[in-house]
């Protein structure tokens, strides 16, 4: 009964983190989120995208410390520089600019001079 219930919580926090670092991605890519349906109004504010992206920080980083302290190990969802940059739990404009390998930046780059 025990392995099932770690099995479990395992899954669960799997699926958690996985959702957690969506939801991040999502902010920092000024796309939807359930944070947008909260605060319809502050669509139009500059300061409303940093200040979503900042709560969806702070939910990647609270899930990632409750699986630490169940031993539940999170870093295989995520790349050698994201982990740095969660371990250094602060938000800083490097982690908003490096957050996807560098592949990931030269195929954006090249979209988006396509559709220039």
């Amino acid at each position: 009964m025990a392995d099932l219930v770690k099995l479990d919580l395992h899954q669960f926090f799997y699926e958690k983190l996985q959702q957690a670092k969506t939801h991040f991605e999502r902010a920092l890519d000024c796309k939807h989120t359930d944070f947008d349906d909260l605060y319809p109004y502050m669509n139009e504010q500059p300061q409303f995208f940093w200040y979503k992206r900042y709560v969806a920080w702070s939910e990647l980083l609270t899930v990632v410390k409750l699986a630490e302290e169940l031993e539940i190990d999170w870093k295989t969802l995520f790349t050698e520089q994201q982990v740095s940059f969660i371990d250094g739990k602060v938000l800083q404009g490097k982690v908003l600019d490096h957050w996807y390998p560098e592949e990931d930046n030269v195929q954006e780059e090249k979209l988006e001079q396509l559709e220039e």
